[in-house]
């Protein structure tokens, strides 16, 4: 490996304060990297320096006292070796543009979304807006709480230059943090992104009252779908079997900590889509995310039953039951 990815003690500024930013900036710093948080809200930022824990987004979880706090985007990323996005997937391109002309070594994505515009994925966009950049990303089954805690968790480091995966690998791997390699960065970006779409209507079914073969269905068709689409953009199809396919749609359609089930379930059992967007304290991806996935499904001639009844529920003011029937009455076919 070259020495320009040499991964001991770097300076590494991550964009953007919230839950997974912070979780990975405790992994990070345990790792001996030098850490600069930068965040837009100065309130927030400076709440979180003074108390050591970042109250609105990881309550409870004490961080290194030595991170060094910023909210100018600039002065937080000039001297960074390594630079990791983790602002919501609207504000990515934006942020991504005033990197334009840095000089660091890489840039690692974090986010989970699909931009509705372009259809591209999140290091995609970055390849845009910062010419001939070192991109790659970081996916997986992993609830920002926990990792924060030091629970174990697995993701992959995946991009097309194999020596960015690896410097991604590199600086995130810990004992309790494990980290894969692929060179799949489409499939795994896809599969983080997706799989949130699906679990939106996982958390439908439990506001729903239904039970565990429900659920167990719609995992099993909805990563069906995602592979499709996977595949359709040029992903590899294995890909969807692993940490950011199966893995990531298995914990966030499962787990009471996953946001977009949440979201999905305060609509299931009545809620407005309005009224629990304006309440929730955390993005929700899977919200634009659908909108994009539906797009994309159709660019692609792709047939997706479950995105598609997403997307009408959560934009067209469609019925949770109504999609429920609707994909439940379909033809019957083939599971292959």
């Amino acid at each position: 490996m070259s020495s320009r990815f040499a991964s001991q003690g770097l300076r590494i500024t991550i964009l953007g304060a919230g839950a997974w930013g912070t979780a990975l900036g405790i992994v990070l710093a345990r790792n001996g990297h030098r850490l600069t948080l930068w965040g837009h809200h100065p309130g927030h930022l400076e709440d979180t320096r003074r108390d050591g824990v970042n109250h609105r987004y990881l309550p409870g979880v004490v961080l290194p006292r030595d991170w060094t706090y910023e909210t100018d985007l600039l002065a937080a990323s000039g001297d960074a070796d390594v630079v990791v996005l983790a602002v919501p997937s609207h504000a990515f391109r934006q942020t991504a543009a005033a990197l334009r002309g840095w000089k660091g070594r890489a840039v690692v994505s974090v986010t989970k979304g699909i931009e509705f515009e372009t259809g591209l994925t999140m290091c995609g966009v970055l390849r845009q807006e910062i010419p001939g950049v070192a991109a790659g990303a970081l996916s997986g089954p992993t609830l920002a709480i926990e990792v924060a805690r030091g629970i174990p968790a697995a993701v992959v480091a995946a991009s097309q230059d194999p020596e960015v995966a690896a410097l991604t690998q590199q600086l995130f791997l810990a004992p309790r943090f494990r980290v894969y390699t692929s060179t799949d960065e489409v499939g795994v970006e896809l599969g983080g992104a997706l799989k949130n779409v699906v679990a939106i209507a996982a958390g439908v079914g439990d506001g729903l009252g239904f039970g565990d073969n429900s659920k167990a269905a719609l995992v099993t068709r909805g990563i069906a779908e995602v592979r499709r689409i996977g595949v359709a953009c040029g992903a590899k199809a294995d890909s969807f079997g692993g940490l950011s396919g199966l893995g990531d749609l298995t914990v966030t359609c499962f787990s009471r900590l996953s946001r977009n089930r949440g979201l999905g379930e305060r609509i299931g059992r009545g809620d407005s889509v309005a009224q629990v967007l304006a309440e929730s304290v955390s993005v929700a991806e899977g919200y634009p995310t659908a909108r994009a996935a539906w797009q994309l499904a159709r660019a692609k001639n792709v047939e997706t039953p479950i995105i598609d009844e997403v997307y009408s529920v959560l934009y067209e003011g469609r019925q949770p039951l109504e999609a429920v029937r609707s994909l439940m009455t379909r033809d019957a076919g083939a599971e292959v």
